[in-house]
């Protein structure tokens, strides 16, 4: 079973979310079930367009990669993202209503 670090922003793109998930479809659509709501971070700054991930065969190595940029400033964040997806194109799969 793959393993997935993700990047989310909002529709202006002004907040970023990391996640770690198994199942990329099923926690994409959750953020966007959750969106608005303010009990977590990516509800309540309605992160739910995904925008960069890398996929992880094991679970420690998705683990220690979503510490690490967690860690990172947005700068690094945004450097990273813009290594796969220079324009910040929305590369969420459909999302469930």
């Amino acid at each position: 079973m793959p393993y997935h670090v993700y990047l989310t922003t909002n529709p202006r793109k002004s907040v970023l979310y990391t996640g770690i998930t198994n199942d990329l479809q099923r926690r994409i659509d959750e953020h966007y079930q959750n969106r608005g709501l303010p009990k977590t971070f990516a509800g309540r700054y309605y992160c739910y367009l995904l925008i960069y991930f890398e996929t992880f065969a094991e679970p420690q190595p998705a683990i220690d990669r979503e510490k690490q940029i967690k860690g990172w400033t947005r700068a690094k964040k945004e450097a990273l993202i813009a290594s796969i997806n220079p324009n910040w194109d929305i590369l969420s799969p459909p999302l469930a209503e």
